[in-house]
């Protein structure tokens, strides 16, 4: 005895039966194919609005490379080369609150930021941050609203590229000073996209990539001496782990 074809109005019934039954028996099915599409509306939806550490949140750090994505990567390296100096650490840069949020998801860690642009855009995570006083929008141009030595590190990311030197002359000085254990920079490589025309209004100048000579002379003229013994420890637990950074990293002691 031959089997009839299963009648598709028969599947979902009821209201959706009323859709299916118009359709010829070889049409796909609408139910699944609308649920698809809601779907997919409602990840881009999220993905647009983000969280911490959504997509949205790093839009604003604009080109190919972002370092700020970069310190993400570094925590677990950060941790084994500067052990209890994870717990209590200032972050500056773009989109500080992807990695203030990171740090305090950390066992025993404080973390603070700075960010030296607008929020805007930001979400509501991040601008939650900023009413608790946890993140800060502030100039990193003029002195930070720290007393000396108020964090044990400092990490800063994809905001010293922005900077000329008249203004990293003000900048790094101050960054050593807030810290207690040193300072992590994040830098670009050369070669490495640069801000978009666009972007430099946001910014204020293009991004200088600069060569790691050229940052180590300018340690020296500034007598911001670089922290060996950190050097040491983070490149045997990259190389430990397998970690490859995409960016320049610094590893600078505080004033005494």
């Amino acid at each position: 005895m031959s089997r009839r074809p299963v009648n598709p109005s028969r599947r979902y019934g009821g209201v959706f039966g009323s859709f299916t039954s118009a359709k010829s028996p070889h049409a796909p099915p609408l139910v699944p194919l609308i649920l698809i599409i809601l779907g997919a509306f409602f990840l881009v939806a999220y993905l647009y609005r983000g969280g911490s550490g959504s997509i949205h949140s790093l839009s604003r750090v604009e080109g190919d490379f972002s370092c700020t994505v970069e310190i993400r990567r570094a925590i677990p390296i950060l941790q084994k080369a500067y052990g209890d100096s994870m717990r209590r650490v200032l972050h500056v840069g773009p989109d500080t609150c992807y990695i203030v949020s990171e740090l305090r998801k950390q066992e025993e860690s404080e973390a603070w930021g700075v960010e030296p642009y607008d929020i805007e855009d930001a979400d509501n995570s991040c601008k939650g941050l900023v009413r608790k006083g946890i993140v800060r929008v502030a100039d990193i141009k003029f002195p930070l609203p720290y007393r000396p030595k108020s964090f044990s590190l400092v990490l800063v990311s994809d905001a010293l590229d922005y900077l000329s030197p008249k203004y990293l002359n003000k900048t790094l000085p101050e960054l050593a000073r807030v810290s207690a254990d040193g300072v992590v920079v994040f830098t670009g490589q050369p070669g490495q996209q640069r801000a978009k025309v666009a972007e430099v209004s946001k910014f204020g100048r293009a991004a200088k990539l600069r060569s790691s000579a050229w940052w180590v002379r300018y340690f020296v003229q500034t007598s911001l001496e670089e922290n060996e013994a950190a050097i040491k420890k983070f490149e045997q637990a990259a190389t430990k782990q397998g970690y490859i950074p995409s960016c320049q990293i610094f590893h600078l002691k505080s004033y005494e």
